[in-house]
Parts: structure tokens; C-alpha cells; sequence
């Protein structure tokens, strides 16, 4: 059975480490790391694993999950690069860093996985894509793949595509909650409570989201199956195309994956 360890219990380190013990994991098979004693108390607490330093995670782990922010990278390597075991597998679930850098800061050899997960993990329903560094293999990504199924689904791309994925799935919750916003604040101006704009914009992005997972129709069948001849939601759609909403989006999304390879070439 594979040990894991997870470099950093923030948001998503900690649903990481939830989801595994949700998914069968023994915590004597866990143990993770947090540069703030109270959060590593309350989590130790609340799901019974380990909070230990780099030195002894290192020591007792298979796998080693880095989810640390980008910008807190170089510290976290360079504790981790001269106690790291040899064939350990780093896995790496910082936005916009690339293989190449881990492997240049760790020993010769180390195999890496990149990932790039979303926040959906701390429900269980992440999108998450990986992507083999130089010597990686198949075994391990396999083991990453099964590591991350506990929270959420997973997809192999190469490399040179995890700056488009980062922009389009990492980020893209926050783009979700963003219409959402707009839409609940729609529902005021129109005369309804907040609370129940949320409920009736919450549970009609639920139902579509499970139309579009559950359905083999194109996105467009599905809206057009919506959109009756002169009624209200191609009144809708005319104002949407009229204010550029699609080239908006698509230009966010593009901006996103700038700033993804930015990341990469060490711009923080």
C-alpha cells in the first residue's frame, strides 16, 4: 500500500486528504505538513492524521503530494530536495509549474506527475488532469489516477497542455460562481428575496450540470431545448451575444492561460 504524504494543508491538501480517507484510506497511511501549528492541531484533530515536518514525510512516504501556492515553491523544494528517497513520487498540484523545475530541484531521476486539480475536490467532484514528467511511468500514473479518483474524475493530457486546462477547468469553478453571482443579483433586481434567487439559481446550475454529465447532446442541444420560437430565453441569448458575453469568456479564459505560463517561466 502506497504512504502518502501532502506538502501543504490548504484548501486543497486538506480535501485531498479527506477524500482519501473517504475513499478507504487508513490514516496511519497518511501524514501531511503545515507551516501553521493551529491549523495542523485542528486538522490532526478533526481526521486523525499526522501533521509532521518535510524531513520525516519524506522519510515515511511513497508518494509525496506538493499543494503548496506557486509563489511558496523554491522554500518548499529546497527543505524536501536533500531528504527526498530515492524513487519517490513527487506529485505536483501547484498551478503553472512545470516537471522540468521540480526535477532540476530534486535528486537526478526523481519521477514527478503534474496535476492540475479544482476546488470541486472538497465535494468529491473534482476535475483533475495529469501529466507524466521525464521519468515518470505508466505504474505511477496509474497510482496518481487512483489517488485522485477518490476525489473526483481524472484525465491524461501531455504537458503542453496543462496551462489550457489550468485556465479552463482549474479556474473555471470561480467562472461558474461568477454567473451565478450575477444571475442571484439578476433575481433581486427583478423583485426576488436573495434567498430565494440562490435556491432557484443553485439548484437550476445543479440540474443542468447533471443534464450536461448524463446526456450525449451537444451543449447547444440542450439550450436549444430551452429556447422556444419568440420567448423569453432567446430574448435572453439576444442580450448575452448583443453585451459580447462569448468573446468575453473566451478572452478570460485565454488571459487565465497566460498568466498559467507565466507561472511556469517563474514570473510571481
Amino acid at each position: 500500500m502506497t504512504r502518502i504524504a501532502v506538502l501543504g494543508a490548504g484548501k486543497i491538501g486538506e480535501a485531498l486528504l479527506a477524500g482519501l480517507l473517504a475513499g478507504g484510506r487508513s490514516a496511519d497511511e497518511l501524514v501531511f505538513t503545515e507551516r501553521h501549528p493551529e491549523r495542523a492541531a485542528e486538522l490532526t484533530s478533526r481526521l486523525g492524521v499526522e501533521a509532521v515536518d518535510v524531513a520525516t514525510a519524506a522519510q515515511r512516504s511513497d508518494m509525496v503530494v506538493v499543494a503548496v501556492k506557486p509563489q511558496d515553491i523554491t522554500p518548499v523544494l529546497t527543505e524536501l530536495a536533500p531528504v527526498l528517497r530515492p524513487g519517490t513520487l513527487v506529485v505536483t498540484l501547484c498551478a503553472g509549474l512545470p516537471t522540468a523545475l521540480f526535477e532540476g530541484a530534486l535528486p537526478a531521476g526523481t519521477p514527478v506527475v503534474r496535476v492540475m486539480p479544482n476546488t470541486p475536490m472538497l465535494v468529491g467532484e473534482a476535475m483533475s488532469a495529469i501529466s507524466p514528467g521525464t521519468h515518470a511511468t505508466d505504474e505511477q500514473l496509474t497510482a496518481v489516477e487512483k489517488m485522485l479518483a477518490s476525489v473526483g474524475r481524472v484525465v491524461r493530457v501531455p504537458e503542453s497542455q496543462q496551462d489550457a486546462v489550468t485556465a479552463l477547468s482549474g479556474s473555471g469553478p470561480a467562472y461558474f460562481f461568477f454567473l451565478v453571482e450575477a444571475m442571484i443579483d439578476a433575481g433581486i433586481l427583478l423583485g426576488l428575496p436573495r434567498a430565494v434567487a440562490a435556491d432557484l439559481i443553485v439548484q437550476s446550475a445543479f440540474g443542468a450540470a447533471r443534464m450536461l454529465r448524463e446526456s450525449t447532446d451537444h451543449p447547444v442541444i440542450l439550450r436549444e431545448a430551452v429556447t422556444s420560437p419568440a420567448g423569453t430565453t432567446i430574448a435572453a441569448i439576444r442580450e448575452l451575444e448583443r453585451h459580447g458575453v462569448r468573446a468575453a469568456l473566451i478572452a478570460a479564459i485565454e488571459a487565465a492561460r497566460d498568466r498559467s505560463v507565466e507561472l511556469g517561466r517563474g514570473e510571481r
